[in-house]
């Protein structure tokens, strides 16, 4: 089956949509749920905190596999907001 509009049978029409005002209005309500007292920085800094304290205090065979994992690109490089100790 073709894609190509101009095979398409006569009683079909092309369409488009421009969703851009949708977006907007699903943006705005996504902001208006999160209310007020939402700060995007203390969330940011809440989870590198949280990640930090996920990949500290690994024993030497933890650390070892934590580094395996990072070589491997499976978990992101240590450093800004994810440290590793």
């Amino acid at each position: 089956m073709s894609s190509n509009f101009t095979d398409a049978p006569e009683s079909l029409v092309a369409f488009d949509i421009d969703l851009t005002l949708e977006e907007g209005r699903r943006r705005a309500e996504v902001v208006a749920a999160l209310g007020p007292d939402w700060d995007p920085v203390e969330v940011l800094r809440g989870e590198q905190q949280a990640y930090a304290l996920l990949y500290s205090g690994l024993d030497a065979e933890q650390r070892r596999v934590y580094a395996e994992l990072v070589a491997a690109g499976v978990l992101p490089e240590p450093g800004p907001g994810h440290a590793a100790h």
